[in-house]
């Protein structure tokens, strides 16, 4: 733990830390902390949500661990970097699938910060991109390169899209709702699928169908397309139902999940330019294994006629580091007024 500076020293950078950063989802808080500038994120902790009334109180009692166990060495971070599922949008955040809201002035003072940046879950993943190393990545043959512009597609229970864009000023973040964009059919089959879900939903996002939310709606369209009468089977069912083969239909589902993914990856790689690397996060992707990498993910990825070449040079890599936004959250803070 870095110690207060001697008299004489030069004062403290706006960076020195320590900081707190955290990734806060609708059912865990992952709270972690930086010791000093360029530290690595440690002493990472997850909360349940729902074991605490407000933002907080969680934080609040995760620094009274930390502080028992550091002892006379603790030191009250400084600054912090919050990354929220949530849009962030003024003073006010509220979570939409949990009970938490906070204000950011608010929970600021409440800490006793310098400073605290709130930031989309996905915008904080984003920023971790640059940092990722080969033990954070499973590539589909060469590893991303950390230049120029970066994507990442996370398909967890919604769809997170965003970039990061290489600036003389450092990484910026290219948040969005990249996820919400409407989904293209690539053959006859998924143009048939996709009328199946217009029976459900007038607007059939990416995220309607690549998302755990959406894994129900896909299977029930392969199967009207199959000619099957669909179950009522949860998102675990049907992929484990699916990796086992012993469903015709969630077998077919899981292979239609990466080929659609593979076919809106290549899309927001063309959309932002991502020639560095396209990244898949979230939660569903890795529990696939490896029938991720042998589906048509990646050439679905590619197929997009004339720019088939531009895109064939695109890496793609999936992230297995769980923790990835924390790293984000402690770059955002470093490149604060940088």
């Amino acid at each position: 733990m870095q110690q207060a500076a001697a008299p004489g020293a030069q004062p403290e950078s706006w960076n020195d830390g320590p900081w707190l950063v955290a990734d806060i989802g609708g059912t865990n808080a992952r709270m972690a902390w930086v010791g000093a500038e360029g530290a690595a994120v440690s002493c990472v902790r997850t909360l349940p949500v729902a074991a605490y009334a407000t933002p907080a109180d969680a934080i609040q009692a995760y620094l009274a661990t930390l502080a028992a166990e550091q002892g006379a060495a603790w030191r009250a971070p400084r600054r912090a970097a919050i990354a929220v599922a949530t849009a962030v949008a003024g003073d006010e955040v509220a979570f939409t699938n949990s009970h938490w809201r906070f204000s950011r002035t608010g929970l600021q003072a409440q800490l006793g910060l310098e400073s605290l940046q709130v930031l989309n879950d996905f915008e904080a993943l984003a920023l971790s991109l640059p940092r990722l190393g080969a033990g954070q990545l499973r590539a589909h043959g060469a590893l991303p390169q950390a230049a120029g512009t970066l994507a990442v597609i996370g398909p967890g229970t919604g769809l997170g899209v965003a970039g990061v864009t290489q600036t003389r000023h450092g990484w910026l973040a290219l948040p969005g709702e990249g996820g919400h964009a409407t989904l293209a059919p690539a053959d006859d089959f998924e143009s048939e699928l996709l009328r199946h879900v217009r029976g459900e939903f007038p607007h059939v996002s990416a995220e309607r169908l690549l998302s755990g939310i959406g894994m129900p709606t896909l299977y029930r369209g392969v199967a009207g397309v199959l000619g099957v009468a669909p179950a009522e089977l949860t998102t675990e069912a049907i992929v484990q139902a699916g990796l086992a083969g012993t469903d015709a239909a969630c077998s077919r589902t899981v292979d239609q999940f990466c080929a659609l993914l593979g076919s809106f990856a290549g899309s927001v790689a063309l959309t932002l330019g991502a020639r560095g690397g396209v990244y898949i996060g979230g939660g569903i992707v890795p529990r696939l294994g490896e029938r991720f990498f042998t589906s048509q993910f990646r050439a679905r990825f590619e197929a997009k006629g004339r720019f088939e070449p531009y895109l064939a040079a695109i890496p793609t890599a999936l992230i297995t580091d769980t923790l990835a936004a924390l790293t984000g959250a402690a770059l955002a803070i470093e490149q604060r007024d940088a």
